[in-house]
Formats: structure tokens, C-alpha cells, sequence
């Protein structure tokens, strides 16, 4: 119990009048650290991630919490947390299942997502924001709204498209990032808005890394293809 306390109280002094919520910068370290093990695909990425997500919803539902700290509820960062966590375990279920099939010893091969797909996720984006704006400025979430809900929206179609094994998913972070880093500045949320910078550059390298990966595996697939292995029984 101490340290529970220790956690929601603890903050971490920032100039003279400043101060930065312990939880807030664990939260995005662990964010961090999944993001990282997502670019390696390794399992491990989503219950670290879900951690984080646990210590970033407390911090972005600052008044319920009775914290004097990011007075500004944004509903649409809180809610984000929760949809992540859901996700989050469809995505470790997926990538688990994929890791122990036999088929491949990484957890997800990445793939172009299709033309049909690409359409769907920039539908997505541009619907769920101008449905959740309204639900969110109702609810009493932090203005500009239009930025939360497109962060939220950006947030969901980026994680599913991660456990999907879609290499566009980084760029999808990236439109995230940069809305999101002018909107948690503005709202006094310092430290995930310096982690949203550090994120989108992260994000950036991850889409490198992920393409070549795709391009590593489709030459595989090709060099298998032409010259198969004579030691295999195909019959």
C-alpha cells in the first residue's frame, strides 16, 4: 500500500512551478518499451504495453484520481487506455498464437496491407473522428475535441493494425504523434507530450525497419520458391 501511495503522490519537479507525475512518465517508459518490442515482434510488447496503459489512464483521468496534476480530463487519452488494453489482449492472443504454430519462429511477418485495407484505415480515421467529437465535447473532454477523438481513433487503427502484422500501421502512429504532441502540451501534460515527439520519430524508424523486414521475407519466399528443398516430400 505504501508504494501505491508513493506512486500516485510522487512527482518530479520540473523549474520552479512545474512538476511531472511519476506515473505519467513510467506510463509512457513502459509505452516505450512496447513500442520497441513491437518493432522487434516480440511477444512480450503487449503486456508491457498494458502496464503502461494502466499507469496512463490514472494519469489522464486526473481530477477522478483527486490529483492536482493535469486538471484537464482528456477522455479521449483516457478511453484510449482501455481500448488499448482490449486490444491489447486480442493482439498478445494473435501474435502467441502465430509464434507457437510452427510456421514461423517470429510472432507476425509483416504484409502491405491491400488497397482495400488502406481506404478502410483513412475511412476509419476521418469517421471515428467526426463521431467522437461530438461524444467527447458532451462528456466535457479538453478543446480542441476533434484532436482527442482523432488521436483515439488513430490509436485503435494503429493497434489493431499492429496485431494484423500491417507495416502501414507505423505511419498511422505518426499521424498520431503529430496531433497529439500541440494538444498534451496545451493541457499541461509535458511528459507524454515530449514522448509523443521522441514516439514519432520512433514510429518512423519502425516503418523502415518493418519494410525491409517485408522485403527480406518476400526474397525468402522467393529464393524458396525457385529452388525448393530436395530433402522435403512434397507428395
Amino acid at each position: 500500500m505504501d508504494f501505491l501511495r508513493w506512486l500516485f503522490d510522487a512527482q518530479i519537479a520540473v523549474g520552479d512551478n512545474q512538476s511531472l507525475l511519476v506515473r505519467e512518465v513510467l506510463g509512457n517508459i513502459f509505452g516505450l518499451l512496447s513500442a520497441l518490442g513491437g518493432m522487434r515482434r516480440k511477444v512480450w510488447a503487449w503486456p508491457v504495453g498494458i502496464i503502461g496503459n494502466l499507469l496512463l489512464l490514472t494519469v489522464f483521468l486526473g481530477t477522478l484520481f483527486g490529483t492536482t496534476y493535469g486538471t484537464s480530463n482528456l477522455l479521449g487519452q483516457a478511453g484510449r487506455q482501455i481500448m488499448f488494453i482490449a486490444v491489447s489482449i486480442w493482439g498478445w492472443y494473435r501474435w502467441n498464437q502465430t509464434r507457437h504454430s510452427g510456421s514461423t519462429q517470429a510472432a507476425v511477418i509483416p504484409q502491405w496491407a491491400s488497397w482495400k485495407e488502406r481506404l478502410f484505415m483513412v475511412a476509419f480515421m476521418l469517421i471515428g473522428t467526426g463521431v467522437l467529437t461530438p461524444i467527447f465535447r458532451a462528456l466535457g473532454s479538453y478543446e480542441p475535441v476533434w484532436s482527442d477523438a482523432w488521436i483515439f481513433a488513430g490509436s485503435l487503427l494503429a493497434t489493431y493494425g499492429m496485431a494484423k502484422g500491417w507495416v502501414e500501421f507505423w505511419l498511422v502512429w505518426v499521424a498520431v504523434d503529430i496531433v497529439g504532441v500541440p494538444l498534451l502540451w496545451s493541457a499541461g501534460y509535458y511528459a507524454s507530450a515530449f514522448m509523443y515527439i521522441f514516439y514519432g520519430i520512433f514510429t518512423l524508424i519502425g516503418f523502415f525497419v518493418w519494410w525491409r523486414t517485408r522485403n527480406q521475407e518476400a526474397a525468402r519466399v522467393q529464393v524458396e520458391t525457385a529452388f525448393p528443398d530436395p530433402t522435403v516430400d512434397v507428395r
